[in-house]
């Protein structure tokens, strides 16, 4: 739950950023070297949707079991991860990640990559937490299962 609730603040900070700056975000996107143009725009619409979506979803219902939050957390984590590790592979220079928008400037270095592989390890552990109470969830109605069986036998 307390993940839920930092990650939904990180994420409703980016998309915040994000929104307030949307004119300068598809040129951001696009120093990535992967679209430009209306895929740039495209690209930067869902990224900032998805976060903000999730962060609702995350502060509002930190406790939720639904699928979906984590399927967009993971996408939205897997996206700017896979942006930048490319664009530090390939060499090139961002003085703006656009995590947060222009307003908070942040150059592509190496501990941005760091700041996305914690990400991905946050999405790991909410797969995992769903798996397992998901898990918790089977185990528990099978008990009840048998144990109405059970009082209908006797």
């Amino acid at each position: 739950m307390i993940l839920r609730i930092v990650l939904g603040a990180v994420l409703l900070a980016m998309a915040l950023g994000q929104l307030a700056s949307f004119d300068a975000m598809p040129a951001i996107v696009t120093t990535y070297g992967l679209t430009s143009g209306a895929a740039s725009t495209a690209l930067a619409v869902a990224l900032i949707n998805a976060e903000a979506v999730t962060a609702g979803w995350f502060l509002a219902r930190p406790r939720s079991r639904a699928i979906t939050p984590v399927w967009l957390y993971t996408g939205v984590a897997v996206m700017w991860s896979a942006l930048a590790a490319q664009a530090f592979a390939r060499g090139l220079v961002l003085d703006n990640c656009g995590c947060f928008g222009a307003n908070l400037a942040q150059p592509l270095r190496w501990y941005v990559l760091v700041e996305d592989a914690l990400m991905l390890l946050y999405a790991w552990l909410l797969w995992r937490g769903l798996r397992r109470a998901r898990t918790t969830s089977l185990t528990a109605g099978a008990a009840l299962v048998a144990a109405r069986r059970q009082q209908e036998n006797h």
